[in-house]
């Protein structure tokens, strides 16, 4: 998407300038080099944070892909890096060599970058955050997250994840947005999150964003369990919900065409394989059973399922 507020470069540098006044843990776990330097920040307009991890919380890819195709839409900056040192262990999240146009190496760590999305005024401004979901020191990487969003006065963080589920390719995708906190939850018209259970780095966040009385909504979506390993629709079903809660217009016409695809992919491959196929005609029957309308009691029952289960996404 065209955007006519976007900086020139010499501009974007100019919002990204190295600064000393962030506080201390975030600076310890800060990246080396030019993106993982400590900046200065304009004073945001009520900014929001769109937070998705790749791994258990990221069925078919569609929290991180949704992140991935709004800072793109966006023209989003980066500005800060999470370093992966004390928070993963690199023989199960393996770095990546990647071969330079000079034909020299470097290596790609599993870090999480923090982007910013300056609005221009047409909205508000967006910090998105993505990464790997981190392996160690859990309660140590939330106190070092929430400092950034404290120092950066964030209003409400929205999380987005996504689940392994029961339902099929062809209709829409059941959504379940919840909070824990009950003003969050009345003022957005939002269900309270009443789960019990296994989590990932998502639920711990949350649960350590209310402690510091920060605002955040955590916003899941169902994937067919027999989905291709990108699902693009249950992206643009986050993506729909993630602006409406950010309060800011994104042009979702090319995600939109790449859910169409998929969803033409996926026919496909329900038609060419007659196992698949049946597994689907035993959830259509089951569906109309049940109802042609799932319950947010029922999304939330099958979250548990999936995080009990320990699926990898």
């Amino acid at each position: 998407m065209s955007n006519k507020n976007a900086k020139p470069s010499g501009e974007r540098d100019d919002i990204v300038r190295e600064s000393s006044s962030r506080s201390s843990l975030f600076t310890r776990f800060l990246s080396k080099g030019r993106r993982g330097e400590i900046q200065e920040i304009p004073p945001l307009h009520h900014p929001m944070m769109i937070v998705a991890f790749e791994g258990w919380n990221d069925a078919g890819e569609a929290a991180s892909y949704s992140a991935s195709f709004l800072e793109r839409s966006w023209s989003a900056v980066p500005f800060a890096e999470i370093d992966p040192e004390e928070f993963f262990d690199f023989t199960e999240v393996r770095p990546e060599v990647r071969l330079n146009l000079d034909r020299t190496r470097s290596i790609n760590w599993p870090v999480t970058s923090f982007s910013l999305a300056t609005s221009g005024g047409s909205g508000n401004d967006v910090i998105i955050v993505r990464g790997s979901e981190p392996q160690l020191r859990w309660r140590t990487y939330c106190e070092a997250f929430i400092e950034l969003a404290k120092s950066l006065k964030v209003e409400r963080v929205i999380m987005l994840g996504a689940y392994l589920g029961e339902i099929t390719h062809t209709g829409n995708v059941p959504i379940n947005a919840s909070t824990h906190d009950p003003a969050e939850a009345n003022a957005q018209g939002l269900s309270q999150s009443l789960y019990e259970g296994p989590t990932g780095i998502l639920g711990v966040l949350a649960a350590a964003l209310s402690e510091v009385k920060i605002p955040s909504v955590s916003v899941w979506a169902s994937v067919p369990c027999y989905s291709l390993p990108v699902a693009p629709k249950a992206a643009l079903a986050l993506t729909r919900v993630a602006t409406t809660l950010a309060e800011r217009f994104v042009d979702m016409a090319e995600l939109e065409v790449e859910a169409t695809d998929y969803e033409m992919r996926m026919n496909e491959l329900v038609a060419d394989d007659e196992n698949v196929a049946a597994y689907v005609e035993r959830i259509r029957e089951f569906e109309a059973e049940e109802s042609q309308e799932v319950s947010t009691d029922g999304l939330a029952e099958e979250i548990e399922r999936y995080l009990h289960g320990g699926q990898e996404s």
